[in-house]
């Protein structure tokens, strides 16, 4: 229920940045087609107060008797910032583009459109870095909301993404709180000794470093068959190969015995086996070391100890009695104790 809410939730807000990302595109890329048309009417209206003989009556469509209107494109130029000489020459700031395009004097609707909303989404997620504004107030007031909405909605974005990656984060160390709740309620519940309570403490303590939640299994359950063959083929496969007697074997085999293999955690200082005890899984040793000790059942001063590594494997005795069932009382007791260190175990 708990993961249930939380992508729910995360969706949700996903869904919420994206419409209102998008409404603020739409209103500003209106905004700049409007101001656009303010900033010609008042530069006509400048140059309409210069001019002998206009009235501004004359610059409205429809009027019966309009007087000469002509001279307006002279008087308003459309002119780079760069390339204003003259304190008359009028500067149109940031809608000059709006200008320039026509996109104020066309009628097709959808290209009109499109043409806002593109400038608005580019000056969003640019921050507004690239308007050049004139000394115009109401128009550095403009650029300024338009870089400060963009920051916004930027920063709502990674705080977005950070919050739903503390909530995954509290929800997995939710579900482990509860998890050792119910083994610390279990292990009160059969009365455990207390050396065996902290052993079953340092395992869960461990399993969480490792893992962080992740229950490896049955996450590569969940994948297709060809998946979970290949993601085992590349974690057991070259362990197996290190074995003589599969060193040559055929992929098939090879896949089904990978299939077969299991992954287990062992804290410091655990016995695998212990001298005497029925030999009975194969030891793979992915990470960590092992060392195995050598008594001859403890008969005779002998004693040998040797470190097995990543990459090694113990148990071969398993493979003789496969191969010739004839030597099962023979391998059904190991000579060998294999006392851990730190390691992680594929067992069959």
């Amino acid at each position: 229920m708990g993961d249930t809410w939380m992508h729910s939730r995360g969706g949700q807000m996903s869904s919420v940045q994206g419409v209102n990302t998008r409404a603020f595109m739409k209103v500003f890329g209106a905004l700049w087609y409007l101001m656009a048309i303010e900033r010609m009417e008042r530069c006509w209206r400048m140059a309409c107060g210069d001019h002998h003989g206009c009235k501004l009556d004359d610059l409205y469509c429809g009027v019966v008797g309009r007087g000469d209107t002509s001279f307006l494109n002279s008087s308003c130029p459309l002119l780079e910032p760069d390339d204003i000489k003259s304190p008359a020459d009028f500067d149109f700031g940031v809608f000059l583009d709006a200008l320039k395009s026509h996109v104020v004097e066309q009628t097709d609707f959808t290209r009109k459109f499109f043409n806002c909303f593109w400038w608005g989404w580019r000056n969003l997620s640019s921050l507004g870095q690239n308007l050049n504004t004139n000394n115009s107030v109401g128009e550095i007031i403009f650029a300024l909301f338009i870089s400060i909405t963009g920051l916004v909605l930027v920063a709502s974005v990674i705080s977005s993404s950070i919050q739903q990656f503390v909530q995954s984060v509290a929800g997995r160390v939710e579900e482990v709180r509860m998890k050792r709740r119910d083994i610390e309620q279990w292990m009160s519940h059969r009365m455990l000794p207390q050396d065996l309570r902290a052993r079953i403490r340092r395992y869960e303590h461990y399993k969480w470093q490792e893992k962080r939640g992740v229950e490896e299994e049955s996450l590569i359950s969940n994948f297709p068959k060809d998946l979970r063959r290949d993601i085992k083929r590349h974690l057991c496969g070259t362990l197996l190969k290190r074995v003589p007697v599969f060193e040559k074997m055929d992929e098939q085999l090879l896949d089904a015995m990978c299939s077969c293999l299991k992954p287990v955690l062992y804290t410091d200082n655990s016995f695998i086996f212990r001298e005497g005890d029925p030999v009975d899984e194969m030891l793979f040793i992915m990470k960590g070391k092992i060392l195995t000790i050598t008594t001859n059942g403890g008969g005779t001063s002998f004693f040998n100890s040797v470190y097995l590594m990543a990459g090694d494997f113990c148990g071969e005795e398993l493979l003789t009695w496969a191969l010739d069932p004839t030597l099962l009382p023979a391998f059904l007791s190991r000579p060998e104790p294999c006392r851990l260190s730190k390691t992680l175990r594929l067992s069959v």
